[in-house]
C-alpha cells in the first residue's frame, strides 16, 4: 500500500493560487485490498448520497424492479442525486405510478429544481415545488416501490426502524463491512438515515459493485444491474452540466462515479477491479470534482489525446458574472 498525503486541489487566479482543499481518498481492489491513500483513509466520514447506488440494491433483489417492469432509465434515477429536470421528474413519477402509487407517497421532502429555467417553468405552470422535484426522488420511488412489492407498510418509510430502513442498512453493513447501528446514524437531506464508516470501506465496497462481486450471487448480479443501467443512463444518475453524468459520458462504461453531500465521491473502475471513495475536508464539491476526475484520468491510464475531452473537468475554468476567464481549479503535483 501506499501511503500519500492529503491531494491537495488548488484554486487559481491570475498567476496566483488563492484557495486550496485537502482531500482524503482511499483506492481500494475488490479482493479487499487497499491500494493507495491520501490523508487518512480510515477517516469515518458519512457517505450522504455517495452510496445510493448500494441503497438501491433491494429494489432489484426484491424482485421489485421485474415486477413493476422498471427500464433502465428507472433503475438508473434510484442511484441518482438528478437535477429535478423534466426527464428526472417524469421518470420518478413513472417509477410510482407503475407501483400503484403517487408523489404524495414520498417522504424526503420538497426541493426546487438545480436550474433556473426549470425553476421558472413551475411558476408559469402554476405547479408547486412537490417532493417529486427533490434531487433523492428516484432513490425515494425506489424504496417506496421495493416496500409495495415486500408488503411493507409505506408510510413512515424514512424513519429509522421503519422495515425499508432496516432492511437498507443490513444490505449496506454487509457490503461495506462496517457497523451501521444506532450509535453511528445521522439523518441525511432527504430524512433518511446516513451511517458513519470508514472511508478505506467504502472504497472497498465500490471496488466490489464495480465487478459485480458478492457471497451472494443475487447481490453480485444486483450489483452489475444497477451499474450498466447508469453506464445506459448516465444523465439520469445527475443531469445536464453535472461532473457525475458527464464524467460517464466522457469515459463510456469504463467509470462509475456518484458524489454525496459534504464532498464526498465515490468511483468503480471495473477493468481493473478499483473503486475509490474520497472527501473535501471542508466539504467543498469543487475539490471532489476535480480530484475524481483527474484521478479517473490517471488510474485508467488514459492517453494525452483524452485529455482534451476531459480537460474541462480536470481542470475548470473559473470566470466572472462577465464571463471573463479569472483562474483554474486543478489537483496540485
Amino acid at each position: 500500500m501506499i501511503n500519500n498525503p492529503a491531494a491537495v486541489v488548488e484554486i487559481t487566479r491570475g498567476n496566483s493560487v488563492e484557495s486550496t482543499h485537502e482531500v482524503d481518498i482511499a483506492i481500494a481492489d475488490s479482493t479487499g485490498k487497499i491500494i493507495s491513500t491520501y490523508g487518512n483513509a480510515g477517516l469515518h466520514i458519512y457517505p450522504r448520497s455517495s452510496n445510493k447506488a448500494l441503497q438501491a440494491l433491494p429494489l432489484i433483489e426484491s424482485g421489485a424492479a421485474d415486477a413493476y417492469g422498471f427500464e433502465n432509465k428507472h433503475l438508473a434515477l434510484a442511484c441518482s442525486s438528478h437535477s429535478g429536470q423534466p426527464m428526472h421528474v417524469n421518470a420518478a413519477s413513472e417509477m410510482l405510478n407503475m407501483a400503484g402509487l403517487d408523489g404524495n407517497c414520498l417522504e424526503c421532502g420538497a426541493q426546487l429544481p438545480k436550474y433556473p429555467e426549470d425553476q421558472a417553468q413551475l411558476v408559469r405552470d402554476g405547479v408547486e415545488v412537490q417532493a417529486i422535484h427533490n434531487n433523492c426522488s428516484g432513490k425515494h420511488s425506489g424504496f417506496l416501490a421495493f416496500a409495495k412489492h415486500s408488503g411493507i407498510e409505506t408510510k413512515g418509510y424514512i424513519g429509522f426502524d421503519h422495515s425499508v430502513q432496516k432492511e437498507i442498512a443490513g444490505v449496506l453493513e454487509s457490503v461495506t463491512s462496517a457497523k451501521h447501528g444506532e450509535d453511528n446514524y445521522g439523518i441525511d437531506g432527504c430524512s433518511i438515515p446516513t451511517f458513519k464508516i470508514p472511508l478505506q470501506k467504502l472504497a472497498i465496497a465500490f471496488a466490489k459493485f464495480g465487478v459485480g462481486e458478492d457471497a451472494s450471487p443475487l447481490r453480485s448480479k444486483a450489483m452489475l444491474r444497477l451499474r450498466d443501467a447508469c453506464f445506459a443512463h448516465p444523465e439520469m444518475v445527475a443531469g445536464d452540466n453535472r461532473v457525475c453524468t458527464q464524467l460517464m459520458q466522457a469515459l463510456g462504461n469504463r467509470a462509475f462515479v456518484k458524489v454525496g453531500a459534504e464532498g464526498v465521491y465515490t468511483m468503480s473502475l471495473p477493468e481493473f477491479g478499483l473503486g475509490v471513495a474520497m472527501k473535501s475536508r471542508d466539504g467543498g464539491f469543487r475539490a471532489v470534482e476535480v480530484t475524481v476526475s483527474q484521478l479517473a484520468f490517471d488510474l485508467l491510464k488514459l492517453d494525452e489525446e483524452d485529455i482534451e475531452k476531459m480537460r474541462p473537468l480536470i481542470h475548470p475554468v473559473l470566470k466572472n458574472w462577465n464571463g471573463f476567464e479569472v483562474g483554474t481549479a486543478r489537483l496540485a503535483k
